[in-house]
């Protein structure tokens, strides 16, 4: 090594990539307990108990929540479910048939249905309605109409997975079964369709869910004491009452369900995944 030649420096060794990975996982953790903490230290739970916990109101709510107001919710909700996917069946079909006039009509109604908030649907139900053909009763009352005005939605939505859920099945499928005598009605309902269905049964399910929560706008059909659903009977309970504890616990009664459907769903759709791999 002559005068002027330095010797080589060590090199200076960075982070590994899973260092960086556990500072970067530690410091999301230290921000989300930070917020957390300053959230419980700032709020203040007297005024929040004192309005949304009383539980002498919430007692007085039981058992009227559940028998009545609860289960018209599920009520409006499995019939809006029925309707919505009979009917969305229907345009799923009329989507995929080779004469064109029923591709156009499935596609307007589709565009049209799912485009439009669904509040609008119900006031068009309760209001366009008796005006379009006085005189006309829709079967059922207020249960005929609010399965009517969620039906509509949910079939802009479900027709569109049905769809999908129809395509997504293999084009072998038909061949075989019109190699074995099957007319194509015949294999569309008995071989393609069930499934479709077992493909397109976690986004059905979800679906379910929004209904559920979409039944609270039965309000604006105007319902009597006894058709009330769980949004209706905790706001009239809380404009009583003059708190919000009713609110709260209508938003409870809410969760007694989605939370449990939303964990089928995520069970249905790992098991799907696994049936794929």
């Amino acid at each position: 090594m002559t005068d002027t030649e330095t010797p080589l420096q060590p090199k200076k060794k960075g982070l590994t990539r899973r260092q960086k990975r556990s500072l970067s996982r530690g410091a999301q953790y230290a921000v989300f307990v930070a917020a957390v903490i300053a959230f419980a230290v700032s709020a203040d739970w007297g005024r929040l108990q004192n309005q949304f916990a009383q539980k002498d109101i919430a007692g007085q709510m039981f058992p009227e929540v559940i028998t009545l107001a609860l289960k018209n919710t599920v009520l409006y909700t499995v019939t809006g479910f029925a309707v919505g996917l009979a009917l969305g069946m229907v345009v799923a079909l009329m989507r995929l048939s080779s004469v064109g006039p029923y591709r156009w009509l499935a596609g307007v109604y589709i565009e049209i249905f799912r485009g439009l908030p669904a509040l609008l649907i119900f006031i068009f139900i309760g209001v366009a309605v008796p005006l379009a053909f006085p005189g006309t009763e829709i079967v059922g009352g207020t249960y005929g109409k609010v399965a009517l005005a969620l039906g509509l939605v949910a079939a802009a939505y479900m027709a569109e997975t049905i769809r999908a859920g129809i395509q997504a099945v293999p084009k072998g499928q038909m061949e075989a079964a019109r190699s074995l005598g099957f007319s194509p009605a015949r294999a569309m309902v008995s071989i393609i369709i069930p499934q479709a269905f077992r493909i397109i049964l976690p986004p059905l399910t979800n679906e379910l869910v929004l209904l559920f929560k979409d039944s609270s706008l039965v309000l604006f059909l105007g319902v009597t004491l006894e058709e009330r659903e769980l949004s209706k009977y905790g706001r009239d309970l809380a404009s009583t009452t003059a708190n919000s504890t009713p609110i709260l616990v209508a938003g409870l009664c809410y969760l007694l369900i989605t939370i449990p459907l939303g964990f089928v769903v995520r069970r249905m759709e790992a098991k799907a995944q696994e049936a794929v791999k």
